[in-house]
């Protein structure tokens, strides 16, 4: 709920529809082609009081359902103000897609051509005219304040908007309209923003359920008071397994009439780090318990080899650099302990990861390496491969044949995108160590950083292809074992955890967490034994110690760290072997 009071700005573009309202106004958006939900909709109209035509729909009334034409037949005939949303643009104008603004090749972009060449096989001329006819914009003058009412955003009717976005984001959008705050749709996920005397407002869908665990959706109404105004979000439920039979019935994708029942969207792809936690959380609801991960079972066990470094790379996460000694010298006696008690403990171990900092700085390295291989283990070693690694070539060549693994740090393709992090003189040394691994008959991988907001997965992939192709380097860039993909973490609006909800929910789809089946060792300067953390990328959070043993260590972790949720649960790849 939310109370707003103040003046009304210039009415601004005359072409704009406009709608004064002196009692409450019920916006929705979203039908979707869903039938039996727009009709419980006007059903929830009558019970408040609320006519049509203080009724105003944010658009996209067809969409993923069974019954566009019956959709946008019950909207136009009862005369209810609606504003053109992308679908209605794309399908008014005969357009071969909807619009929605979905990543091309994406799993959104691929089920929305199934509903969309439904839609279209289904609408008729009529229903075309009328949707091309629609305005993009309408202002609603209510409580003495003006909103502009669109799609998405006023910059573009496709873009979607969230709860997290930043306040700047927002309070652009709403300067474009030269009102006092924006009512829009497109999103899916109702929420209600104040940005100093400003509002956004998204009065969510009718149509989908909004990720929330509940196959309910969602309407608004806003209402002047005394105050100002009061806008309110309101559930809506309605005959949901009717809906998802007559999709079923239709032969459209069971992604989203699965989703109709569950509650729980069949990818979060158009989803911020921040609403992709808030999967299966009821909105109403107070902010659920963070999810607690078990150890199932230690399939890999790392150890950081301290943080001194050759680099000092933008945005390390562990601050590695030519002076960090925060986590000193792993020694070869502590290492011995570890490996002993692994050894009583945990039969199912396989893997030993050894990370830094850089590896190869250690003085011990090469005995820790040799050891861990005379036990019988898996060694992954963790490596920008420069002047540290070149030093130990010799010793490199001489495990050839035995379970040694090399992954090198390369974050970009190109040298620029490499030198913005790790410096100008970064990229041919890297270039020479990778071609001395193959001289000397290792097939090392390589590791990048990732971010889908510049450059998407496939681009990225491409990229490297090209590169490794160039240098005649035998890696497979669009397989994740070869190339390893990390998200970048240092991002604003990250969530900041993960609900017990969430990971209950994604976890049979495939979400991980890398301390579900790893933990880490670590030698904190001046401490005198070692400590175990619950992984590799919380070295420094003291609620993550787990203690000084692995049999102490083997507890319950929870979720509660924006890590847990950007890069492992909702990131952009696999977390197991993050550095």
């Amino acid at each position: 709920m939310l109370d707003m009071a103040g003046s009304a700005p210039a009415i601004g573009p005359e072409t704009v529809p406009v709608i004064e309202a002196d009692g409450p106004v019920l916006v929705f958006g979203g039908c979707y082609s869903n039938l039996q939900a727009t009709r419980a909709l006007l059903e929830a109209a009558r019970a408040h009081g609320i006519p049509p035509e203080r009724m105003i729909c944010t658009g996209d009334v067809v969409a993923y359902g069974a019954d566009p034409q019956a959709c946008a037949a019950l909207i136009r005939d009862h005369g209810i103000a609606t504003v053109m949303g992308n679908c209605e643009e794309q399908l008014g104008a005969g357009a071969a897609d909807c619009g929605c603004g979905f990543t091309e090749g994406s799993s959104c972009d691929r089920l929305a051509a199934a509903w969309f060449a439904y839609a279209v096989a289904r609408i008729d001329d009529a229903t075309r005219r009328w949707m091309a006819a629609l305005p993009r914009r309408i202002d609603l003058v209510i409580g003495g304040r003006r909103l502009a009412v669109v799609h998405g955003a006023p910059s573009r009717i496709n873009r979607f908007l969230f709860a997290s976005d930043p306040d700047l984001v927002l309070e652009r959008e709403i300067g474009i309209t030269g009102c006092d705050g924006v009512i829009a749709g497109h999103c899916g996920i109702g929420f209600t923003r104040r940005i100093g005397d400003l509002v956004w407002h998204n009065a969510g869908a009718i149509g989908m359920p909004a990720n929330d665990g509940t196959p309910r959706c969602w309407y608004s109404i806003v209402t002047p008071t005394d105050a100002g105004l009061e806008i309110v979000l309101h559930p809506l439920d309605y005959d949901h397994h009717a809906a998802a039979a007559a999709m079923r019935s239709a032969g459209l994708p069971e992604e989203y009439a699965g989703t109709l029942e569950s509650g729980i969207w069949p990818n979060l792809d158009i989803l911020p780090h921040a609403e992709r936690a808030a999967t299966a959380t009821r909105l109403e609801c107070a902010p659920a318990a963070d999810a607690t991960v078990a150890l199932e079972g230690l399939e890999t066990l790392w150890f950081n080899t301290g943080t001194l470094c050759n680099l000092a790379c933008e945005g390390c996460y562990i601050e590695s650099s030519p002076r960090n000694d925060r986590l000193a010298w792993l020694r070869l006696d502590g290492f011995r302990r570890v490996l002993d008690e692994a050894a009583d403990r945990h039969p199912e171990l396989r893997e030993i990861g050894l990370t830094g900092g850089e590896p190869f700085m250690n003085p011990d390295i090469e005995a820790l390496i040799g050891m861990a291989l005379d036990r019988g283990y898996r060694v992954l070693v963790l490596t920008n491969a420069m002047t540290p690694m070149r030093h130990h070539m010799a010793a490199i060549a001489g495990w050839r044949g035995r379970d040694l693994h090399l992954r090198v740090s390369l974050d970009h393709h190109t040298e620029a995108g490499h030198a913005a992090l790790r410096g100008e003189r970064a990229w041919g040394p890297a270039l020479e160590g990778i071609g001395a691994l193959f001289a000397s008959g290792f097939q090392p991988s390589i590791a990048a950083r990732f971010d889908p907001a510049v450059e998407d997965e496939a681009a990225t992939r491409a990229g490297f292809a090209r590169l490794f192709a160039a240098q005649g380097w035998e890696i497979d860039a669009f397989d994740p074992e070869h190339l390893v993909l990390f998200p970048e973490m240092d991002v604003p609006a990250a969530a900041a955890g993960v609900s017990a909800s969430a990971w209950a929910a994604l976890r049979p789809r495939g979400a991980d967490a890398m301390c579900r089946t790893s933990r880490m060792v670590v030698q904190r300067k001046g401490a005198e034994a070692l400590s175990i953390v619950a992984c590799t990328l919380l070295p420094y959070e003291a609620r993550f110690d787990l203690g000084a043993t692995l049999e102490v260590a083997s507890r319950a972790v929870t979720l509660d760290h924006p890590h847990c949720a950007r890069f492992c649960v909702f990131g952009a790849s696999s977390c197991m072997s993050a550095r």
